[in-house]
């Protein structure tokens, strides 16, 4: 990927703007660190900076998320392209997924995708997600599939990404991961757990051998709109969507002493 630098003006209301956005990125990349959620220096979270060019901050290749601040985040263009000549590297295939659904999708502006043992070992698998458990009957109906094509270097793979995302905010990603989107960080968060969840669960239950209890299509149902509603809420209509757990994250970070916000 050629990566040049471009000159970008922004008004204070819009750097401020930024700022908060970098911040929760930023908190992301600890809490994917601490979940165990990454992969040395590979995989990637991403936002979507406001405004009418679609830029995003993506991590500077080869620190850990543990090393991810607000300000060595790398911002670049939908063409790959540094927007603010900073430090850093961008991964190729990072950019490839990324760039892909945030030109997209105007409702997504925060982007994880992982490569955790029970995520990639159901993506593996021909039945790809089980809905008959707690964590699973609550995505049901939501998950978009894409099929594999290698890694994730060559631009051509956005436009089936994309097609295969659809509308949907979860995706596996067949033989490779998974992937969760949200409008805002706490909202990708909450997805990316409820879906780490339901693989590691069917991955454990996969040692007894046996057939799954299945579940009512009229309980899974319900189970999905209740996470789509009042359970991602805390039961409380003013709580943003998966607020509650990521202000509780952040909490824990800053207890010890995390300087994410540097």
């Amino acid at each position: 990927m050629n990566i040049q630098n471009t000159t970008h003006t922004v008004s204070r209301a819009g750097a401020e703007v930024e700022r908060l956005v970098r911040e929760d990125l930023a908190t992301l990349y600890h809490i994917f660190s601490d979940r165990g959620w990454c992969e040395h220096i590979y995989n990637h979270i991403t936002a979507r900076v406001p405004g009418p060019d679609k830029h995003f901050l993506i991590n500077s290749f080869g620190l850990t998320y543990d090393e991810v601040t607000a300000s060595n985040l790398v911002k670049i263009d939908l063409d790959g392209n540094k927007v603010i000549n900073v430090p850093g590297r961008v991964n190729q295939a990072g950019f490839v997924i990324h760039s892909a659904i945030h030109a997209a999708r105007e409702d997504v502006h925060f982007i994880a995708h992982t490569h955790t043992t029970a995520g990639v070992a159901v993506a593996c698998s021909d039945r790809g997600l089980c809905h008959d458990s707690f964590y699973g009957a609550m995505l049901y109906e939501q998950i978009a599939y894409h099929e594999f094509e290698g890694i994730s270097a060559d631009l051509g793979e956005r436009d089936r990404l994309v097609t295969a995302l659809g509308d949907k905010n979860y995706m596996i990603m067949r033989h490779h991961g998974l992937l969760a989107c949200g409008s805002t960080a706490a909202e990708a968060l909450f997805r990316m757990s409820i879906l780490q969840r339901a693989c590691e669960i069917q991955l454990a239950a996969a040692t007894f051998g046996k057939d799954w209890r299945p579940l009512s299509e009229e309980v899974l149902r319900r189970t999905a709109r209740q996470l789509r509603s009042e359970v991602a809420r805390g039961f409380d209509d003013n709580v943003a969507f998966g607020e509650d757990a990521f202000t509780a994250y952040r909490r824990g970070l800053e207890a010890r002493g995390i300087r994410y916000r540097d």
